[in-house]
């Protein structure tokens, strides 16, 4: 479900709610994902990945049962809107499992488009979530008693029980589609190690050898980058917008929601054509050129020229301009005040951000951030090697979701103090030192195979491909 309308239904059942604890809200997803995926990520280790797979998704889907009974309490609504929300990104840390999953079950050739199709499921997911939130916004704010299950079925419980929903076929998949299945880099079977005790199990030669931790780190710190910069991202677009276009807050959700999903539908086509990309010139180069891309689109949206946003004013008292402050619709106005709020003092020096900036800014985030973010990961799996990986990328998802819970913070702080110059500065310098920090680590990103010696990467596309021994057998 989309996060303004579990924002609107918490301020609905719950008016005791302040602007802090809906931050709370708004944070408690990431941050449940972020403590659940080293948890999820060890337990996958040492068990089978069914376990800790069918945990996670039982635990979404009470969170979704949850939530979807949030109005019932007669009190404290707030807190159990904040207990769901939390559960659901505790149940979101599997994303872990998945990941490490993958990464054991492909051969290095393999990885990339394994890796990029999943990564064009989750666009998917992205895009059609909203929708189906939209599709059941029919049945109104006041919807219908269910005497059967004593729930108020509306707008807002409608999805979460849809997701409850899908949680239950998610858990039949796993139970009767799912194996245990893993190669090397090579792609050669091997046993499955993650519930045999190490006595039992001889290393494979394959597996011999010191994981590289300066590129782990460093993984994980530009991961931590990318996941950041689209947090901002998706935090800015509506005050932005409303800012510098005038635009109503209605109008904000509703043009920006097109957008958002005109890039989930670039990011598929984008996690596409990477598959194609990364064979010719290697992983590398793509992560390398999606960090640059970014770069350029947070730079197009840096504030030129001489005009100026529309100035939303309060009334002057005295004749002075002191005390401005933000207007709120009155309970007789029909009218929604627009424009860039005077108490941002900014707004009455910075030039405005043009249209044609904005969208432009969309399309180019649009193609680099999937490139990096499916790449950041995947060269991260080629890194850890064949060694079972699921507590390393438990720390990746971990770094990931610490980011999207920065986001709105460095939001609400830099933008709407300083303004878009210093927080698109600000961007952009975190972008150029993840540009620096690539490329100067950049000859340590490499397979562990590579590392080793045990597959040849093509000094032309950068590309893994076995030594002729290996070819032979």
């Amino acid at each position: 479900m989309a996060l303004s309308a579990k924002v609107l239904l918490i301020v609905q059942v719950d008016k005791s709610s302040s602007a802090s604890f809906l931050g709370w809200v708004v944070a408690a997803y990431s941050l449940g994902q972020m403590v659940a995926s080293p948890l999820f990520g060890l337990w996958s280790n040492h068990r089978p990945r069914k376990e800790p797979l069918m945990c996670s998704i039982l635990i979404n889907v009470a969170a979704n049962i949850l939530y979807a009974y949030v109005t019932l309490p007669p009190s404290h609504n707030k807190y159990y809107m904040l207990m769901a929300r939390t559960f659901v990104g505790f149940g979101a840390g599997n994303v872990a499992v998945v990941r490490s999953y993958v990464a054991g079950a492909t051969s290095l050739s393999e990885r990339t488009g394994a890796m990029a199709n999943m990564s064009a499921c989750q666009a998917l997911g992205f895009i059609m979530g909203p929708a189906l939130q939209a599709g059941l916004s029919f049945i109104g704010e006041t919807g219908l008693w269910l005497k059967v299950l004593d729930l108020k079925l509306n707008m807002y419980t409608a999805p979460a029980l849809l997701a409850a929903c899908f949680g239950v076929i998610n858990i039949l998949l796993v139970l009767i589609v799912l194996r245990e299945h893993r190669v090397d880099d090579h792609g050669r079977h091997m046993n499955t190690i993650n519930y045999t005790s190490e006595e039992q199990v001889d290393v494979a030669p394959s597996m011999e050898g010191n994981i590289d931790l300066v590129a782990v780190v460093t993984s994980n710190i530009l991961f931590f980058v990318v996941l950041f910069i689209f947090a901002v991202f998706e935090t800015i677009s509506t005050p932005l917008s409303m800012d510098m276009f005038a635009w109503t807050r209605r109008q904000a959700v509703l043009y920006n929601g097109i957008i958002l999903a005109c890039i989930g539908f670039e990011s598929i086509l984008v996690f596409l054509v990477v598959k194609l990309i990364s064979k010719m010139v290697g992983d590398r180069p793509v992560l390398l050129g999606g960090f640059a891309i970014i770069f350029c689109g947070f730079f197009v949206l840096f504030p030129w020229g001489n005009q100026y946003p529309k100035i939303q004013w309060s009334d002057l008292q005295n004749g002075s301009t002191h005390g401005l402050q933000r207007i709120s619709s009155s309970a007789n106005s029909t009218l929604e005040p627009t424009g860039c709020p005077a108490v941002q003092t900014w707004c009455q020096f910075t030039p405005a951000v043009q249209l044609a900036q904005y969208i432009t800014a969309d399309v180019l985030i649009g193609v680099g951030y999937p490139a990096c973010n499916v790449m950041s990961y995947t060269l991260y799996s080629k890194i850890l090697g064949p060694k079972p990986q699921g507590m390393y990328m438990g720390w990746l998802t971990a770094s990931g979701s610490a980011a999207r819970a920065l986001g709105p913070v460095f939001v609400s702080q830099v933008y709407t103090l300083l303004g878009p110059r210093w927080t698109f500065s600000l961007i952009c310098g975190a972008v150029l030192a993840a540009l620096i920090l690539l490329s100067a680590t950049y000859q340590r990103l490499i397979a562990f195979s590579v590392r080793h010696g045990r597959i040849q990467e093509n000094s032309h596309s950068g590309a893994e491909t076995p030594p002729t021994s290996f070819m032979r057998k």
